[in-house]
């Protein structure tokens, strides 16, 4: 009997941009993933709405430019729906303020449209855990305007590397992927302001944000 993943078991995602060919190229690489399928897909924020009521997907990638009803109002709307709504912003940008809406509105993550494949697989299991995602580099275009205090999450995870721990354990320790602690620790360096583990956890012990018996 062949060794597949039931649909029962894989992320189902719905899909939301105007724009036909990126909703063709996102729901192609989503469906290429043994742990995942796109359940629907919509072309404005009032389809979106729909889709979300009638499918309830695991995770929902959703662009912030769109007809009739913009990215944000549809953040808004689908956590007012469901307040366990896992929303992933996949959008083109100029300045921080649309991401820090999204953000604000709701949304576990934001990623450029010119993302990797690979990133945008990453988020997408990441935000289906109930995590956030955010790359270094949209971090730093949201200097000032979000903050850069470091989630519970991540003080969770500065604590156990401070006591060793691999990724591996960290991710048993944490119930996550190995995939998620790797992201964890990547916005750990990045608002720490270092660049291994060790600058991590003295920096963090040094400002008192974790401390170590």
């Amino acid at each position: 009997m062949p060794n597949t993943i039931s649909s029962s078991k894989k992320i189902r995602v719905l899909l939301v941009d105007d724009h036909v060919i990126v909703r063709m190229g996102m729901s192609f690489a989503v469906n290429n993933q043994p742990d995942m399928q796109v359940v629907a897909q919509a072309q404005d924020g009032i389809e979106a709405i729909e889709m979300y009521r009638l499918h309830q997907p695991d995770v929902v990638i959703l662009d912030l430019r769109m007809p009739k009803r913009n990215g944000i109002e549809t953040i808004i709307l689908m956590r007012r729906e469901s307040s366990g709504a896992r929303i992933l912003v996949v959008s083109n940008y100029d300045a921080g303020d649309e991401i820090t809406a999204a953000i604000q509105a709701g949304a576990r993550g934001f990623l450029p449209k010119d993302t990797s494949v690979d990133t945008l697989m990453a988020a997408i299991r990441c935000v289906n855990e109930g995590e956030e995602f955010m790359p270094p580099e949209v971090g730093k275009r949201l200097s000032g305007r979000l903050s850069s205090q470091l989630s519970t999450r991540e003080i969770e995870v500065l604590t156990l590397l401070g006591k060793g721990l691999s990724n591996k354990e960290l991710g048993s320790a944490l119930n996550v992927t190995e995939s998620t602690v790797k992201i964890h620790v990547t916005h750990i360096f990045s608002k720490l302001d270092v660049t291994d583990r060790t600058q991590a956890v003295l920096k963090a012990i040094k400002r008192g944000i974790i401390h170590m018996e």
